[in-house]
């Protein structure tokens, strides 16, 4: 039995992990109602995750399938992950929040874990030795709460797995790598193509950040306006906060662009460099068209306040309007006035990266397709500067400087997916897998807070792993957009949505196929207001939609005449009034009424919100069936007529799966045996089978939850928790 339990451990135990502390006889909690019902195993603290091993296999599951991480078992918590490790006593009705390095001086009977993917997690210690329950706690506590950044699990994993890769055919130094790669814009050549892709022909690749000599924060290469030299721009950098001068974001067709810019140090003394700087972005549009300034710091509202309505939870959806809002607005004067628009921000590395992202998401279709919108993630965030490892709170050491600010911009994106469902190539399984990747220590996106500090990090890292230089160290710490590191191919298809209309795509609209299509001209041309006034080289605020609900009461296709509509009004209205082009630039509604709760996220965990056999996972499922079905009746047509010499053979219903299809649930053809249907949750493909989940779900009311009831947190309840 002892050997069978080491192999089974070994299992799950990943490069460079091993076991600090354990505990047997535990049981985890997963029922809501009947406190002895639960799974008896062994409890595991190693130093990456929370491990527990079921004494006895997990019943059948009913569904068809889950997603499979290769890297944790469906009972294992990333380190990380923990928001909160609380031990409980209920005979002496004590209650303790640990931490790194502090003494536990009762015998606890409860863990409970409170996880930063919004799982609550208990084990009771019933049958376990009381000794050994206080020191795997301690241990969870210790080791989720490192005092470096390097003691980080990642930093162990990729250590050893590069040694142990030594013998892998190695081309320039650096494991092979193939398929679609994603722009990870540490290079000259990705920014360049980015110019040429927008057509931003007045714009240029500047290096003077080379080492990181002007900006701690910036990339190497950032995108400045052409007319400017290097030497202007070196001696500009220091009138702005950590030398972020403004660095272009993204190209107009009609040549406006988005800029982004931090604080001056000193406004009253570094006026003029900024003016300059503004008259140089002035003269890269075709129409020397005055750039609009939008303060960020002012209009929207600060990371604390995120934060704050964050631990509140219901209020997200509020914080999404107000941004969705403003990008729109930016939208306006990007496309509706045919103006360069710059984002001010005080340090311009935590609202630019949502709103500046936002913007280009509405405007270009590339960014919402998998591998452009992977590429404005590494460019907007990762490549920008934004304080991943403060934001994410890695080392919980500082609780104020923590704010989700990565998941508000995906709930945002969410938000436009909900309302443009075949707009976007990735589906809401992608963006929750994106959420829970941030809490894996294991890859460089999610880790550092600048490329400096990651490039630093890794030098230490590699030198104290002897790795020689000279080679490539991304591969050491590899992005998230590796993701077969995470997930099988299979797994991966649920990343596609089936609805997507890709470019040049046609749509049935009422009956007839039409292209999607239009013109600058028809909705924007003649929408442009008189010329606003000019004060210290930019535009000022007039025409900007300052009211709270000003955006949010017009953006409705049904409305009534409003006497002196302004110059946006009619722009907002004239889009709405006309099909959305899916390939073009797409505008959310943003009333109350139209934001949406994201409940795949935040109700997963959750057993009294799981659908049994319903949700949107079973539309999914039907329109994967019928595409598969769709694609297997154009191979037999095609078959049958014979391809035409300028058609592209379709792939053969007889081939390899993972050529013959990309959708994870396939239609059975007319040869297949018939198969019994598939049972599924709303909650697919996140099970909550063994988190804090009945054995059997079975729906009841959702406003039981929504309106605030804890039936599983009868002692896990804190006294300042207020989630």
């Amino acid at each position: 039995t002892f050997f069978f339990i080491l192999i089974f451990l070994l299992i799950y135990l990943s490069p460079g992990e091993i076991v600090v502390n354990e505990v047997n006889f535990v049981r985890k909690c997963i029922s809501t109602e009947n406190n002895q019902e639960g799974l008896w195993g062994k409890l595991i603290c190693t130093n990456f995750k929370v491990s527990f091993i079921p004494q006895d296999p997990s019943p059948k599951q009913v569904f068809t399938s889950t997603l499979s991480h290769l890297l944790l078992g469906e009972h294992d918590i990333p380190l990380t992950c923990l928001e909160q490790v609380v031990t409980v006593n209920d005979t002496k009705g004590k209650k303790k929040v640990l931490g790194s390095n502090q003494k536990l001086k009762f015998n606890p009977t409860e863990l409970i874990l409170y996880c930063k993917d919004l799982r609550i997690i208990r084990f009771c210690f019933d049958e376990a030795g009381p000794e050994s329950a206080k020191k795997v706690c301690l241990a969870i506590a210790h080791y989720s709460h490192p005092a470096d950044l390097q003691l980080l699990f990642g930093f162990e994993y990729q250590g050893r797995r590069y040694h142990e890769s030594k013998g892998i055919e190695r081309v320039n130094g650096s494991p092979p790598r193939g398929g679609l790669q994603t722009p990870m814009f540490d290079r000259s050549s990705d920014w360049d193509r980015e110019i040429k892709r927008t057509n931003a022909s007045e714009w240029r690749v500047c290096s003077i950040n080379q080492s990181y000599f002007v900006s701690s924060s910036l990339p190497e290469h950032i995108v400045v306006p052409a007319s400017l030299t290097d030497q202007d721009l070196m001696n500009y950098a220091v009138s702005f906060t950590d030398g972020r001068i403004p660095m272009w974001c993204w190209n107009h067709a009609n040549g406006s662009a988005l800029v982004r810019m931090a604080s001056l140090t000193d406004p009253l003394q570094h006026r003029k460099p900024e003016q300059k700087i503004f008259a140089a972005i002035t003269k890269s549009h075709p129409q020397r068209n005055e750039p609009f300034r939008s303060d960020l710091d002012k209009s929207l509202p600060s990371i604390l306040d995120i934060q704050s309505a964050f631990v509140k939870l219901r209020q997200i959806c509020i914080l999404g309007e107000a941004f969705l809002k403003h990008s729109a607005e930016m939208v306006y004067h990007l496309d509706g006035k045919n103006s360069s628009v710059i984002l001010q921000e005080e340090e311009d590395r935590d609202l630019n990266c949502v709103i500046s992202s936002l913007v280009q998401l509405m405007l270009d279709p590339h960014y919402r397709s998998l591998i452009g919108f992977q590429s404005l993630v590494q460019k907007e965030w990762v490549m920008a500067g934004h304080r991943f490892l403060d934001r994410c709170n890695h080392l919980k050491k500082n609780d104020k400087e923590e704010s989700p600010l990565f998941l508000l911009f995906l709930d945002c994106v969410w938000q436009m997916m909900n309302q443009y469902p075949a707009a976007f190539e990735f589906t809401e399984t992608y963006l929750t897998v994106l959420s829970d990747s941030m809490w894996i220590p294991l890859f460089s996106t999610f880790l550092f807070s600048s490329s400096k500090q990651r490039r630093q990090h890794l030098m230490d890292f590699a030198k104290h792993k002897a790795i020689p230089q000279g080679e490539d160290q991304v591969v050491y710490f590899p992005p998230v957009w590796e993701w077969s590191q995470q997930f099988s191919t299979k797994d991966q298809t649920l990343f596609n949505n089936p609805m997507y209309v890709g470019k040049g795509a046609a749509c049935v609209q009422n009956g007839e196929v039409k292209t999607f299509k239009r013109t600058k001209k028809a909705y924007s041309s003649t929408l442009r207001g008189p010329s606003t006034p000019v004060r210290n080289g930019i535009k000022g605020g007039e025409d900007t939609l300052t009211r709270r609900v000003s955006l949010v009461t017009e953006l409705k296709s049904e409305l009534t005449p409003v006497k002196d509509e302004s110059p946006s009004e009619r722009f907002f209205k004239e889009w709405f009034s006309r099909p959305a082009d899916l390939q073009g630039m797409l505008i959310p509604l943003v009333m109350p009424s139209h934001m949406a709760f994201w409940k795949l996220f935040f109700l997963r965990w959750v057993p009294e919100a799981c659908i049994s056999k319903g949700g949107p996972v079973t539309t999914y499922h039907k329109l994967s069936q019928l595409v598969d079905e769709i694609e297997i009746l154009q191979s037999q047509l095609r078959q049958y007529k014979g391809t035409s010499p300028r058609s592209t053979p379709l792939p053969n219903p007889g081939g390899p799966p993972s050529e013959r299809r990309r959708m994870y649930f396939k239609a059975s053809s007319p040869d297949d045996p018939p198969t019994p249907p598939d049972y599924l949750t709303s909650s697919f493909p996140f099970t909550p089978e063994g988190n804090l989940s009945r054995r059997t779900v079975q729906g009841t009311p959702i406003s039981k939850f929504l309106n605030g009831a804890r039936i599983w947190l009868s002692t896990e309840t804190l006294a300042n928790d207020t989630v």
